[in-house]
């Protein structure tokens, strides 16, 4: 067994739940991994230390060059196996026509019959975390293959320390703040990935940690499409509160890594944060596909804190409104003393 493809071609945050998987992998495997993810994932999966190779996947709605493409990539990788932590019926058939000898996914969906090992999930069940999910699939592998599992470890991605330091001199002088002090990171977008906290709400949060920490530097995080949004919320929360917007992908992780402490609905950025493990605190709808158990992030333990809308278990409520912002500082504060003070 020398060469393996990983597939995790969707969002950003169900990529960064692979992490644990692909680190697994490749320390009890030694194999040249090589993961197949879109466009807008690829400088992630470039900064990924279990990722050897990367393969950009054109999209479903690529044209038919583009995919023939991709097809002559796959074939020309030789790979003795793949494992899809995303299953649909496309990547089946990709894998399929590709003639990898080892075909590995989750036994659900039609899709399925294109795999000739598969492995019993029940993943819309949402009984653990999607990331114990991927683990398993890579589990069952290494031990069809006669390989020992090596667990893996927090965090997984890091950045050197002094690299770290000079970004973070660049950016407090590009935001006019202090580099000395607690950086509070917040970021109000969602990218369309679940229900979340309104403008208001996180600028309630902010104001009510800064009571407790006013030390703490506030600063607005924006992916592409959510500088209007930050804007919103830093003008809600007034004097103080700054905006950080137009990085590139790899400067936005590591602005994550300055961070001490990071807030954010269910959404990409939280988990590359916590991939980073920086302490999380995480909004989450209270519906079976979108728990706080389900997508927990990477933190270590004690590094994460997560809310939902009140209900009973078995209740569905996707109302983020009825999040009460009074009770989350109440719970966050003496928790976040360790790491804002």
């Amino acid at each position: 067994m020398k060469r393996v493809l990983v597939v995790r071609n969707d969002k950003i945050g169900d990529f960064m739940l692979a992490w644990p998987a692909l680190a697994m992998l490749k320390a009890s495997s030694g194999c040249e991994i090589t993961a197949l993810v879109p466009g807008y994932t690829r400088q992630l999966a470039e900064l990924c230390p279990s990722i050897d190779r990367v393969i950009e996947d054109p999209g479903k709605d690529a044209k038919p060059a583009a995919h023939r493409d991709l097809l002559k990539q796959l074939k020309a990788g030789h790979f003795d196996a793949v494992i899809c932590l995303f299953s649909n019926f496309r990547n089946a058939k990709l894998m399929w026509q590709a003639g990898i000898r080892q075909r590995w996914a989750p036994a659900t969906k039609l899709a399925q019959l294109l795999y000739n090992h598969r492995v019993t999930q029940r993943r819309s069940q949402s009984a653990k975390p999607e990331y114990e999910y991927n683990l398993d699939l890579v589990r069952a592998f290494l031990s069809h293959n006669g390989m020992t599992a090596m667990e893996p470890t927090t965090p997984y991605l890091r950045f050197e320390g002094s690299e770290l330091a000079t970004f973070r001199l660049q950016q407090a002088q590009r935001l006019g703040i202090d580099a000395a002090r607690p950086w509070l990171l917040v970021h109000a977008g969602s990218g369309g990935s679940a229900n979340n906290l309104s403008a208001v709400q996180y600028a309630d949060l902010i104001r009510r940690l800064g009571e407790s920490f006013p030390e703490a530097q506030p600063v607005l995080t924006a992916g592409p499409g959510e500088q209007a949004l930050a804007r919103q919320v830093a003008d809600v929360v007034g004097e103080g509160a700054v905006v950080a917007q137009d990085l590139p992908l790899p400067d936005f992780c590591r602005l994550l890594a300055c961070g001490d402490l990071f807030v954010a609905g269910s959404t990409g950025p939280l988990h590359i944060a916590a991939a980073l493990d920086v302490p999380t605190v995480g909004f989450f709808p209270l519906r079976r596909s979108a728990t706080p158990l389900r997508w927990r992030p990477l933190n270590s333990e004690g590094r994460h804190l997560a809310f939902h809308p009140p209900g009973n278990p078995g209740e569905q409520v996707e109302d983020m409104s009825q999040v009460d912002m009074t009770a989350v500082a109440a719970a966050v504060t003496p928790w976040a003393r360790e790491f804002l003070s």
